[in-house]
């Protein structure tokens, strides 16, 4: 805890936190700005992100760090960089090696903060970067398989498909796939993507529903089909996020990733039915949108938005869907964004976690959903807040432009 100390009295020089002024946010800023130099406030050092006590592997920290580097990616902030250097110096030793992974764990889950290496590793050239790079992804050599091909979500969840999963392992693998010319992966890479939606489709609701044991063998699993009971936003959310940041790697050509897009189209088909009509955003479980105890929910809003502002600027889905996203951004700094008085933004009302299963076993039906805590500054809402805010601030840009021409 000694090097930690001292790593936290080097940051705060950086960062120049000994200043009032560096604990205000500039209210003029993008919000894409304010809500990483908030998050930088709240948590000094990027391994106390996400409310973590101690050092953790965990795929939050590559969530935010990954939004983050995309912010100093737009705006030059170099410490930014530096923020998420730190936390990747931290946990990569010289070998490699990363603290607190384990490859025989078979998690997928451990795999997204892999996506942030790949920008620290480019500007840094350090070999452990790369090494820890290779690591991560022999973990899918060996990683658990159903008989069709698809992913464990863990080894203590054998057989099990979450979509969650399909967010935390495929962008991962294809962009590893991309940059060292593996070009054979695709087809695994996108049977991930079909399976998965084959698995957890709802015919009756056009939705997906959170996860399926393809063995049914789990309690919380329906004994014909394996699915979970209900449509989980979050879920949802990762899945189409998924699918807008795996499809940058993919060529055009690749054999079925046109049905990628025949599902992505369905996807936002179904946001568009299911945005609440006055507030903009969506519900914690989608398929009891509006119900008795359901509640307006803020890390899906800010993933379905992403997901749909980016789809529509590459042009994965039609352009009339920009107004469920303009809509649904707006409703998220309505509902769920609060500014204190030094101009610290905070995102409200987001769901802790929800899985299924377990040791405190989830049977997923609709009582636990709405009943799991929620809290504020949630990394699963703050970072796709950021990632939907520069996708927003893109779009104000190219107005502009269109204007002054």
């Amino acid at each position: 805890m000694k090097k930690l100390f001292c790593k936290s009295i080097a940051l705060g020089v950086i960062l120049g936190s000994t200043s009032l002024l560096a604990q205000q946010v500039n209210s003029y800023q993008p919000w894409s700005v304010r809500m990483v130099q908030s998050e930088m406030i709240r948590c000094p050092e990027a391994w106390q992100l996400d409310f973590q006590k101690t050092l953790k592997w965990d795929y939050c920290h590559g969530l935010e760090l990954q939004s983050m580097l995309d912010v100093y990616d737009t705006y030059g902030d170099s410490k930014i960089f530096k923020y998420a250097l730190a936390y990747a110096d931290t946990m990569v030793h010289d070998d490699g090696n990363i603290e607190t992974y384990k490859l025989k764990e078979y998690n997928i889950d451990r795999l997204n903060s892999g996506k942030f290496l790949f920008r620290i590793y480019e500007q840094t050239k350090n070999d452990k970067y790369g090494k820890a790079l290779d690591l991560l992804r022999s973990q899918l050599d060996t990683h658990p398989r159903n008989a069709d091909g698809g992913f464990w979500h863990k080894k203590i969840y054998p057989h099990q498909m979450w979509l969650d999963g399909l967010y935390m392992g495929t962008p991962f693998y294809a962009e590893y796939a991309f940059r060292n010319n593996r070009v054979k992966d695709y087809q695994d890479i996108v049977n991930q993507f079909l399976t998965v939606a084959r698995h957890t489709y709802d015919s009756e609701t056009g939705l997906y529903r959170h996860a399926c044991d393809v063995s049914r063998q789990e309690r919380w699993a329906n004994p014909v089909t394996g699915q979970s009971q209900h449509s989980w936003g979050r879920a949802m959310g990762w899945y189409a996020m998924a699918f807008v940041d795996a499809l940058d790697f993919i060529p055009k050509h690749e054999a079925g990733r046109d049905s990628m897009l025949v599902i992505l189209n369905n996807i936002a088909f179904q946001l568009k039915r299911l945005q609440d009509p006055k507030a903009g955003v969506w519900y914690q479980v989608l398929d009891k949108s509006g119900e008795k105890g359901n509640y307006l929910e803020s890390s899906c809003s800010t993933m379905f938005v992403y997901a749909l502002f980016k789809a529509v600027r590459m042009g994965y889905i039609d352009r009339s869907y920009l107004e469920v996203a303009i809509k649904g951004y707006q409703g998220i700094l309505k509902n769920f964004i609060k500014v204190d008085k030094n101009g610290l933004v905070t995102i409200t009302k987001a769901c802790a976690v929800a899985g299924l299963g377990g040791k405190n076993y989830r049977m997923g039906d609709y009582s636990y959903y709405i009943h799991e805590t929620i809290r504020s500054n949630d990394a699963k809402a703050v970072a796709p807040f950021i990632m939907a805010s520069l996708e927003w601030e893109r779009l104000q840009q190219v107005k502009e432009i269109v204007n002054q021409k």
